[in-house]
């Protein structure tokens, strides 16, 4: 389990020095598989400042570019959270009967005919994982067509039924830092689309390349919402997407205090924008479980704490 940990920093450290943290792990805490939680926190993060000083000395890019890259890898993923138990369902064709999330059931497949509604070819939640892998490859040009494909979903919910059907593409959902985003929702799948038409125009290959690896969390994150039937407008659903913002913020707050570096500013500044919207154009279906100042002092207080943050490491660099 201890080389799980090594997970959090980058290759080239890993190369060189993975088999001395092994070393000194099993030294200081002999016959644990898993060290104190405390060593735990100390190397996550002391990972996470290795890979945040990595891809800052990475020159091949500008820094607003990579950001901007960033923020549509979130955006798209956001995007994607409340459909995972559809999509895994879909892939393996597995009917979720009373488990469907929150809709009519529409047919997963083309001769698949529900009660009372017509089938569909895709859920809709292909989209923003096609997204998703384009982003993560660098390949924006791809992204842009399902991005577009999302506007033109959430925009025509009637003409767009008998490729997506209704699954996935209304519904309730707590209203907190933890709701996603619906299809409904325009101003997420419309600024990943200018994100991607941006991306488009940079010159796509500067842009950064990532592995397939990454999207191991996505598919363990698909399996346990479709095994276990877990919705998005489940309690259990909506902490866990909590924590995950959470332990994301304070990633990109560790990277932005190590090195000064305003990237990583870029994809929360655009969760707190689509994410406020929402709770300024607030659904009446939605049910709250925070009051609205709270939120939105929670939402926009990571901005000006990472600006902030950049700021003060930038100087004591110049004093350096």
């Amino acid at each position: 389990m201890n080389r799980l940990l090594l997970a959090a920093y980058p290759e080239p450290y890993r190369s060189r020095h993975g088999e001395e943290v092994l070393a000194c792990l099993a030294e200081a805490y002999p016959g644990r598989s898993w060290p104190p939680p405390r060593e735990v926190v100390a190397l996550a993060r002391s990972g996470v400042q290795a890979r945040a000083r990595a891809v800052v000395d990475d020159t091949a890019r500008p820094w607003w570019l990579d950001g901007i890259h960033l923020a549509a890898l979130v955006l798209a993923a956001l995007a994607l959270v409340p459909y995972l138990q559809d999509v895994w369902h879909w892939v393996l064709h597995i009917d979720p009967g009373q488990h469907a999330i929150a809709f009519h059931f529409s047919g997963w497949y083309p001769w698949a005919q529900g009660p009372g509604t017509q089938t569909r070819l895709l859920p809709y939640g292909l989209l923003p994982l096609v997204c998703l892998v384009a982003l993560l490859r660098g390949k924006p040009w791809i992204a842009l067509p399902a991005a577009a494909a999302m506007i033109y979903a959430g925009a025509t919910p009637g003409s767009s039924t008998e490729l997506f059907g209704d699954e996935g593409k209304a519904g309730l959902g707590y209203y907190g830092l933890g709701t996603p985003i619906t299809a409904h929702d325009l101003a997420l799948s419309g600024t990943l689309c200018t994100v991607c038409v941006v991306l488009t125009a940079c010159r796509p290959g500067r842009l950064r390349r990532r592995s397939y690896r990454w999207l191991v969390p996505v598919v363990f994150a698909m399996s346990v919402a479709g095994s276990l039937h877990v919705i998005y407008v489940s309690p259990a659903f909506q902490r866990g997407l909590f924590a995950l913002e959470v332990a994301a913020l304070i990633a990109a707050w560790v990277a932005t205090a190590s090195t000064g570096d305003y990237r990583w500013l870029i994809p929360v500044a655009a969760v707190a924008f689509i994410r406020t919207q929402a709770i300024v154009i607030q659904p009446q279906e939605f049910m709250q479980s925070l009051p609205h100042m709270v939120v939105l002092v929670l939402l926009i207080a990571p901005i000006p704490v990472l600006a902030i943050t950049a700021q003060r490491r930038q100087g004591q660099q110049l004093a350096e």
